[in-house]
């Protein structure tokens, strides 16, 4: 599943972002939504995440639970 529908998004779930000083490279983190920050229901680029590990970024990929 992509990242860029906020309702496919909950708190817990293990999904791979982009962070800021990788969106050129691409390279994605793996880690466990803390918060969703994005308020809209979509975003182009992914639904911004806080990571339960502190780091944010834009969902690329979401992983069935």
């Amino acid at each position: 599943m992509n990242g860029e529908k906020r309702n496919n998004i909950k708190p817990g779930m293990e999904v791979d972002i982009v962070l800021k000083q990788d969106q050129r490279t691409g390279k994605l983190t793996r880690g466990t939504v803390k918060d969703l920050l994005t308020k809209s229901p979509s975003h182009p680029h992914g639904i911004k995440v806080r990571l339960q590990d502190g780091q944010v970024g834009r969902v690329k990929h979401i992983y069935p639970e």
